[in-house]
Protein backbone atom coordinates (compact mmCIF):
# COMPACT_ATOMS: atom_id res chain seq x y z
CA UNK A 1 0.00 0.00 0.00
CA UNK A 2 1.42 3.49 -0.77
CA UNK A 3 1.57 5.96 1.51
CA UNK A 4 0.70 9.45 0.78
CA UNK A 5 4.68 11.88 1.90
CA UNK A 6 2.75 12.81 5.01
CA UNK A 7 1.32 9.61 6.02
CA UNK A 8 5.00 8.57 5.39
CA UNK A 9 6.41 10.80 8.02
CA UNK A 10 3.77 10.61 10.66
CA UNK A 11 4.73 6.98 10.35
CA UNK A 12 8.60 7.22 10.45
CA UNK A 13 7.87 9.80 12.89
CA UNK A 14 6.25 7.17 15.40
CA UNK A 15 9.60 4.74 14.60
CA UNK A 16 12.08 7.23 15.99
CA UNK A 17 13.58 6.54 18.97
CA UNK A 18 17.04 7.65 20.99
CA UNK A 19 20.16 5.33 21.44
CA UNK A 20 23.48 5.71 22.89
CA UNK A 21 26.79 5.43 21.09
CA UNK A 22 26.96 1.90 22.44
CA UNK A 23 23.66 0.50 21.16
CA UNK A 24 24.34 2.46 17.84
CA UNK A 25 28.13 0.75 16.92
CA UNK A 26 27.04 -2.43 15.65
CA UNK A 27 24.89 -0.77 12.71
CA UNK A 28 28.23 1.50 12.45
CA UNK A 29 30.56 -1.71 12.12
CA UNK A 30 27.95 -2.82 9.58
CA UNK A 31 28.23 0.33 7.45
CA UNK A 32 24.29 1.03 7.70
CA UNK A 33 24.36 4.39 9.51
CA UNK A 34 23.57 7.83 7.65
CA UNK A 35 24.50 10.77 9.65
CA UNK A 36 21.75 13.73 9.23
CA UNK A 37 23.02 17.44 10.05
CA UNK A 38 22.09 19.01 13.20
CA UNK A 39 19.84 21.47 10.62
CA UNK A 40 18.49 18.75 8.96
CA UNK A 41 14.84 17.15 9.78
CA UNK A 42 16.15 13.85 10.38
CA UNK A 43 11.79 12.34 9.60
CA UNK A 44 12.40 14.43 6.53
CA UNK A 45 15.79 12.71 5.23
CA UNK A 46 14.76 9.02 6.39
CA UNK A 47 11.35 9.89 4.09
CA UNK A 48 13.56 10.86 1.23
CA UNK A 49 15.42 7.28 1.53
CA UNK A 50 12.10 5.13 1.93
CA UNK A 51 11.19 7.14 -1.38
CA UNK A 52 14.32 6.47 -3.03
CA UNK A 53 14.75 10.15 -4.14
CA UNK A 54 18.10 10.12 -5.00
CA UNK A 55 18.36 13.38 -6.55
CA UNK A 56 16.95 14.87 -3.26
CA UNK A 57 19.47 12.24 -1.55
CA UNK A 58 22.66 13.60 -3.92
CA UNK A 59 21.88 17.14 -3.21
CA UNK A 60 21.64 16.80 0.98
CA UNK A 61 25.17 14.70 0.59
CA UNK A 62 26.85 17.09 -1.90
CA UNK A 63 26.14 19.77 0.91
CA UNK A 64 27.27 17.42 3.87
CA UNK A 65 24.26 17.68 5.49
CA UNK A 66 23.90 14.29 4.71
CA UNK A 67 26.62 11.56 4.78
CA UNK A 68 27.82 8.14 6.09
CA UNK A 69 29.15 7.73 9.17
CA UNK A 70 33.02 7.25 9.02
CA UNK A 71 35.38 6.36 11.23
CA UNK A 72 36.23 10.05 12.23
CA UNK A 73 32.77 10.03 13.45
CA UNK A 74 32.70 6.91 15.49
CA UNK A 75 36.21 7.85 17.21
CA UNK A 76 34.25 11.23 17.95
CA UNK A 77 31.26 9.40 19.35
CA UNK A 78 33.47 6.55 21.18
CA UNK A 79 34.98 9.30 22.89
CA UNK A 80 32.02 11.81 23.89
CA UNK A 81 28.83 9.17 24.00
CA UNK A 82 26.27 11.05 22.50
CA UNK A 83 22.55 10.04 22.33
CA UNK A 84 20.99 9.89 18.99
CA UNK A 85 17.51 10.59 17.33
CA UNK A 86 17.42 7.00 15.37
CA UNK A 87 14.78 6.04 12.67
CA UNK A 88 15.19 2.48 11.08
CA UNK A 89 14.82 2.24 7.62
CA UNK A 90 16.08 -1.19 6.29
CA UNK A 91 18.39 -1.86 5.86
CA UNK A 92 19.69 2.13 7.06
CA UNK A 93 20.00 3.39 10.49
CA UNK A 94 19.25 7.44 9.97
CA UNK A 95 20.47 9.36 12.79
CA UNK A 96 20.91 12.91 14.11
CA UNK A 97 23.04 13.36 17.29
CA UNK A 98 21.52 14.99 19.87
CA UNK A 99 23.52 18.17 21.14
Amino acid sequence: MEHSHEELCAILNEQTGKLHWPDLEKHFARGVVIKVAEDMDLIEVAAAVVEDNKKLIENWMASSLVSNADDKDAKKWIKNQPEFWTVVVAPWVVIKEIN
